[in-house]
């Protein structure tokens, strides 16, 4: 089947178009009754009006005694009254008050006597302290408007009015179909070629939280007339369709063909990054969005493309998105065709909210988890230069974002632990670490833009680490070095070491498939300076120019067969139950700037380095050293 992009659509544009279209085709919400105790969150379809008064009786508002206010006329704290016992009746609060009885004295304002009698010193002004008939709400009166969310306070008022049961919106059931011959149900075991069907587990997720009912169907093989049945299917018994994935370029992405033989599709392609091969389709007056394979591409189509139609159902405002000036740490380069989304991490440092692009990578969806807001590009602009002041979406609480220290440096699993504890120990604070290696944190300080880079650079000429950099970058000081740890460097290798590395320069071996770290990491640094050292030609190592941002990421790639070797710290060996070749003990330490050394945030992250629990953990994990963690080594 030869395919053709159909359109390229701008993004408010397809928007606006597909709503009108659906709604010329019967797009609209049907309504239900729902006892109003199981009605909270749901939406009215009509005004509620109230069957009866509430209070429906005359009732006493206080505990005390009802009371002719007549009877008390003159009564004062000098000149007090006795009322006998015929002169009152004893009520709680809620009791009805009837006839003869006009007011009600509460309890703590009499004097009892042994008799019976009571003495009063306060006259009582007719119908205090009694609730009135129709007081909260009288016979016939609106309660609720038309197209209102339900409140816990609204059942109450209901409930109080004789509204027992209510019209509201019905949910709008959202048929999920998951398509692909590799895609497979949730496992701890994949075999290579699976892929973990999960993306109809977020979409599930994100429909309910917008007040939506999700039904996901059975995973569908790329078969055309399997897709077609089941999405004929599915339309036939939900209101709107999400058909995941087949909406891109493949040999077996049938999508837009099953839509089109089913219905009519209006765009296939939208101007936005990622999400461009959404397809925007409709079976009967019933939304049917093809969404791309890729989990990011597919949840900011559905928030784009999705959300806007189950909003119209319900009749819910569309949410307004909060936004705010930050300062870009890295360029983003954008494309002029389309309008792009790119997620970052967001924290204040002083008084600037500083802002790290994430991986743009459409399957990362572990980004859009560590996402604090989006950086919106619109469609034409070329992208943002480092430093340069951007509007960004806010996905967390400005609150958050002010008690969130930000870690820009050396990566090391230990700073997830350090995050880990700080927030157990008090919930207020977070932590956002952006692995850009050595220099790019000591860059990141100089700009500054963070509060702490984890540093581990060797100076080759003196063998001493991280002093030597801190007095070049850092010439007027103002930046403090703490240690932090020594941490074991090593190779590491498969299970069982089957090429049977022995030493740093086997990496050279002919046949052997070497991972390497980012230029300008410590530990790229180390490597450098180990094949000049070892007379290793970094040209002679297949790989050497493989480049990946974390230890963790270099083990991954190790225990997934793709590469034989590659330098890391021993814990990240251990996670992943690679062999270890021990090369050097290294000093990873944190640089902390003057301005930021007092900040509450900090002084936890020392508190943090000094206790007794990073100790242990760290000792746990293994490879690592701890002398005096937290303390000034350097200014």
């Amino acid at each position: 089947m030869e395919f053709t992009y159909l359109t390229n659509a701008p993004l408010d544009r397809a928007k606006t178009e597909y709503l009108q279209l659906l709604i010329q085709a019967g797009f609209a919400p049907d309504t239900e009754t729902v006892p109003v105790m199981n009605a909270c969150g749901r939406v009215t379809a009509q005004a509620v009006y109230a069957h009866i008064c509430a209070p429906h009786y005359a009732a006493s508002a206080m505990d005390g005694i009802a009371v002719r206010a007549s009877a008390t006329f003159g009564a004062t704290e000098t000149t007090p009254i006795r009322l006998s016992p015929d002169q009152f009746e004893v009520v709680d609060t809620g009791d009805p008050v009837d006839e003869p009885w006009d007011a009600v004295i509460m309890v703590e304002e009499l004097v009892k006597q042994e008799n019976g009698s009571v003495v009063i010193h306060a006259a009582a002004a007719p119908w205090q302290h009694i609730r009135q008939i129709g007081e909260d709400v009288c016979a016939g009166e609106m309660i609720l408007a038309s197209h209102m969310t339900v409140t816990p306070a609204a059942i109450g008022a209901m409930i109080a009015g004789g509204v027992l049961e209510i019209e509201v919106i019905r949910k709008p059931r959202i048929g999920i179909i998951p398509t692909g011959d590799e895609i497979i149900p949730p496992c701890t075991d994949p075999r290579p070629g699976d892929i973990l069907e999960f993306n109809s587990s977020i979409f599930s997720a994100m429909v309910a939280q917008w007040g939506a009912e999700p039904v996901t169907y059975p995973i569908v093989p790329d078969v055309f007339d399997q897709i077609r049945d089941m999405v004929a299917k599915a339309a036939g018994e939900c209101d709107m369709v999400i058909l995941n994935a087949g909406s891109s370029a493949g040999r077996e992405d049938f999508s837009a063909g099953v839509i089109r033989q089913l219905g009519t599709v209006l765009y296939h392609g939208i101007a936005m990054k990622p999400g461009k091969p959404a397809i925007l389709g409709a079976i009967g007056g019933k939304p049917v969005l093809g969404v791309p394979g890729y989990p990011v591409s597919g949840i900011i189509v559905i928030e784009e493309l999705l959300r806007p139609l189950v909003d119209h159902w319900l009749k819910a405002p569309t949410e307004k998105k909060q936004y705010a000036p930050a300062v870009l740490t890295r360029p983003v380069v954008s494309g002029l065709k389309y309008q792009e989304f790119v997620r970052v991490r967001l924290g204040f440092v002083g008084d600037r909210l500083m802002a790290s692009p994430l991986s743009r990578g459409s399957g990362v969806v572990s980004s859009f988890m560590k996402a604090d807001g989006i950086l919106e590009i619109p469609q034409g602009t070329e992208g943002y230069e480092a430093g340069q002041t951007v509007s960004v979406r806010l996905l967390a609480p400005m609150e958050k974002l002010k008690n969130t220290l930000m870690v820009i440096g050396s990566h090391d699993p230990l700073l997830d632990e350090l995050a880990d504890m700080m927030h157990r120990q008090d919930s207020s604070v977070y932590m956002s670490s952006a692995h850009v290696g050595s220099m790019g944190g000591i860059m990141a300080m100089r700009r500054g833009e963070n509060h702490v880079a984890g540093c581990h650079l060797l100076d080759t000429a003196t063998g001493e680490y991280n002093r030597s950099f801190l007095k070049k970058y850092f010439p007027k000081g103002n930046v403090r070095l703490i240690s932090c740890v020594g941490r074991q460097q090593g190779l590491m290798v498969a299970p069982g070491n089957p090429l049977g590395f022995t030493k740093f320069a086997d990496i050279a071996t002919p046949g052997v498939r070497y991972v390497n770290r980012q230029k300008g990491s410590g530990t790229r640094i180390l490597t450098d300076y180990l094949c000049k050292t070892e007379h290793v030609d970094p040209d002679s190592i297949y790989g050497y120019e493989r480049e990946e941002m974390t230890h963790t990421s270099v083990a991954a790639q190790i225990a997934a067969g793709s590469a034989d070797a590659g330098m890391g710290i021993y814990s990240a060996a251990r996670l992943y139950g690679l062999d270890f070749i021990p090369i050097c003990i290294e000093e990873y330490d944190l640089l902390i700037p003057d301005h930021a050394w007092d900040t509450p945030m900090v002084r936890q992250l020392l508190a943090t380095l000094k206790s007794d629990a990073f100790r242990d953990k760290l000792l746990a994990l293994g490879g690592y050293t701890v002398e005096n963690p937290g303390e000034i080594i350097a200014l």
